[in-house]
């Protein structure tokens, strides 16, 4: 088995590369949708999550209120460190149930748009940056995904420079042009991947 760490910025295009490995017929493991998961109604997760902020996050049909949550800790680096204490060992313990079950040949792609600023690359076996640069993931933000000018480029400085990602890539995948040069690049990488696991390229 071969666990890969896949990371990129805001707007650089990792979620194509994730799907396109996907595709490819590699095991995704998706950090984000884990951690949506694990505070769904009636996990240990949310009940954790309201006896650290109180009802006020919950809304009314019992779902996690997010927008909510998010303005009480995003402005206070404590709540927010409280916050991760109970979310990330949840996601990192479904994370590995999740490997654990793929195939002894499987290639396992954790999608962890967080692995720079959190330090994780130690974790993988090999990893993935998906790069761009910073004007081309400004202009799919605003254009694209019809984010506010201002609102992107706070985004983008909350995450780590393009400098600290590449720092820790084993293999960089260069997303600054159309899609159509992505795939090939993404072709390429399974190619090694599937070899690098043992199987067959």
């Amino acid at each position: 088995m071969l666990s890969v760490g896949l990371t990129g910025g805001i707007g650089a295009g990792k979620s194509e590369v994730s799907r396109l490995l996907g595709e490819y017929g590699a095991v995704i493991v998706d950090a984000d949708r884990i951690a949506r998961e694990v505070v769904e109604p009636g996990t240990e997760g949310l009940a954790a999550v309201v006896a650290e902020f109180g009802e006020e996050v919950l809304a009314p049909d019992g779902t996690l209120n997010r927008p909510r949550l998010g303005s009480i800790v995003f402005g206070d680096p404590e709540r927010l460190k409280a916050l991760n204490a109970i979310v990330h060992p949840l996601v990192g313990a479904r994370s590995a149930e999740l490997q654990r079950a793929a195939g002894e040949d499987a290639v396992v792609v954790h999608d962890v748009p967080l692995l720079t600023e959190n330090g994780l690359a130690p974790l993988y076996d090999l990893v993935v940056v998906v790069d761009a640069s910073p004007a081309t993931q400004l202009d799919r933000l605003v254009r694209l995904r019809g984010m506010d000018e201002q609102d992107a480029r706070g985004r983008m400085a909350a995450q780590a420079t393009r400098e600290q990602r590449l720092a820790v890539a084993d293999i960089v995948i260069d997303n600054d042009g159309p899609l159509e040069k992505l795939e090939p690049q993404v072709a390429e990488v399974w190619r090694r991947l599937r070899e690098r696991a043992g199987g067959r390229a």
